[in-house]
């Protein structure tokens, strides 16, 4: 058991000096990443002229939504399928399959660690940005308490999982990046990125509700903001623990079949 933590921690601290010594990198990814969630806002300020709500939602709640979806994103979204089919497909996996410490703790120490320089990255443009805005508009009040990170830590874990079972498509695809970009499209629309999902036609939030990219960064949002509560909240908690469960057998079966058949060519 010693021997486990040690590894886990020795991983987990050159990650952290991984991070640490490309912060620009880290900076320039934060900020493509929240820049649209921070522009958003002025947007839909303006579309308000002079009505009290749109779908539910005032002038406060919408721009606290938007940035909020900029804070939980930086933690939630992971994209680590993009450096590990690569590894995958030039033969670099090679290096790590010989090594005492199993993928999913290299992947979980790597991942953390950039999580970690992101928020701290982004806590600065956080607060200039509920600053100017509160400018505009009363900020609505947030309730960050156990559920919301409870609900921030399982959307976490969906986004990861899902990261990772997209990963081992490289087992059998010679490229990858066009999938992971198709990828992108329903995730920024369903996970809440681009616009709320109350905005959206019924018949889009009927596909939301059955496919994982809600249960990423939108229910932690909308408990945040107060508008999943009681059995509703509760609900979407249970739906993410089992979007959690999927993902991650998933992930095991495609990696552990896509093992058996991986040739390590590369340099």
């Amino acid at each position: 058991m010693r021997s486990s933590l040690m590894k886990a921690y020795a991983l987990l601290k050159i990650y952290i000096a991984d991070s640490l010594a490309y912060r620009a990198s880290a900076v320039i990814w934060m900020l493509t990443d929240v820049v649209h969630c921070l522009v958003m806002p002025l947007v839909w300020l303006s579309a308000y002229n002079g009505r009290d709500t749109i779908a539910g939602y005032n002038p406060g709640e919408m721009v606290t939504y938007y940035v909020m979806i900029a804070f939980t994103t930086n933690f939630i979204v992971s994209h680590i399928m993009w450096e590990l089919s690569m590894e995958i497909k030039e033969g670099v996996l090679s290096q790590w399959l010989l090594r005492p410490v199993p993928m999913l703790w290299r992947l979980i120490a790597q991942n953390l660690s950039w999580r970690a320089m992101r928020m701290a990255l982004f806590v600065p443009v956080a607060g200039l940005a509920l600053w100017y805005y509160s400018r505009f508009t009363t900020l609505s009040p947030l309730s960050l308490g156990g559920l919301f990170w409870l609900s921030v830590l399982l959307g976490h874990l969906v986004s990861f999982f899902t990261a990772y079972a997209l990963a081992a498509l490289a087992f059998w695809l010679q490229e990858t990046h066009s999938v992971f970009s198709l990828y992108y499209a329903p995730m920024l629309l369903l996970s809440g990125w681009v616009a709320p999902l109350a905005l959206m036609p019924s018949w889009l939030q009927g596909v939301a509700l059955v496919l994982p990219f809600r249960y990423t960064t939108a229910v932690p949002v909308e408990i945040a903001i107060g508008k999943l509560q009681g059995e509703a909240l509760w609900t979407a908690i249970g739906l993410q623990l089992l979007w959690v469960l999927a993902g991650l057998a998933a992930a095991q079966v495609l990696w552990r079949k896509g093992l058996r058949q991986y040739t390590g060519v590369g340099m």
